[in-house]
């Protein structure tokens, strides 16, 4: 699948509701739909949000008031990343990530002292890298 580097939804007027979504995500919506299931058989919750600062709408995903995950819309896919604290970053070594997640993980550059941990959703195995970055989160103190 061809994917654009421009993220999607930069009209703060038009809310990315299903028929949005599935227009911009096209054959990625089907990742989409399964992550966003298994958000709430996990009883996290998501919320879109159009910010100012950079003029789109974002996706903050949530358990209780700890925030989990942001998630933006590209042409394709949905780009969600996990931000851990440096001290959290050798406990991925006990996650089933796959190769490429790892690979993606080992080469960003940290935010202050967070690492975002990046998965573009395409199929199954990205949704499964993002759930178990999210878990991993959600079970931290």
């Amino acid at each position: 699948m061809e994917q654009i580097n421009a993220v999607e939804l930069a009209d703060p007027s038009v809310y990315p509701d299903e028929a949005v979504l599935r227009g911009v995500l096209g054959a990625g919506y089907g990742a989409y739909g399964k992550f966003m299931d298994a958000l709430g058989e996990r009883g996290y919750t998501h919320e879109w949000r159009y910010y100012t600062d950079g003029k789109a709408w974002l996706c903050k995903a949530q358990r209780k008031a700890k925030t989990l995950a942001w998630m933006s819309a590209w042409r394709g896919y949905v780009k969600a990343t996990v931000y851990l604290p440096e001290r959290y970053l050798e406990g991925l070594a006990g996650l089933a990530l796959s190769d490429d997640a790892r690979r993606s993980i080992d080469i960003a550059k940290d935010v202050g002292k967070s690492r975002p941990c990046t998965v573009d959703l395409l199929g199954d195995p990205d949704v499964a890298d993002i759930l178990a970055l999210m878990d991993y989160k959600a079970s931290l103190k």
